[in-house]
């Protein structure tokens, strides 16, 4: 089994798909719109083949979770670049973006490399080899 797809609730669902188009290389799917529900979606596909699914309805609240605090639930996403290197120039061009960088890069006790960024709506990014 694999997991096929993880979605996020985003008030502002172009910003973030520019995101992860962006420093990611995620491609996009054409936006698919349910006007009866006034919901809107795109799949993001990674080289991997993983997909994450961005949505936006009006009737969703913000959260309520600090997105400096750890809560329950899912609190990130990992997304691996491939080589050591990669993490740390992608580090680099996020807070040189103007994003915020909870942890630099740097090598875990369980012995993974990563650094932990925000994206445009908080979500934690983990930035591993």
């Amino acid at each position: 089994m694999k997991i096929e797809h993880i979605a996020i609730w985003t008030s502002n669902i172009e910003e973030l798909k520019l995101f992860y188009e962006k420093y990611f290389n995620a491609k996009s799917s054409q936006k698919y719109i349910n006007k009866n529900k006034q919901f809107e979606s795109y799949f993001l596909k990674f080289d991997s083949g993983a997909r994450l699914e961005l949505m936006s309805m009006n009737s969703i609240p913000e959260t309520k979770n600090d997105v400096f605090v750890q809560f329950t639930g899912l609190i990130h996403i990992a997304i691996s670049t491939g080589a050591k290197e990669r993490v740390d120039a992608l580090t680099r061009q996020l807070k040189n973006d103007g994003f915020q960088i909870l942890d630099a890069p740097r090598i875990t006790g369980d012995g993974y490399y990563e650094s932990i960024v925000l994206d445009p709506d908080g979500n934690r990014i983990e930035i591993t080899v």
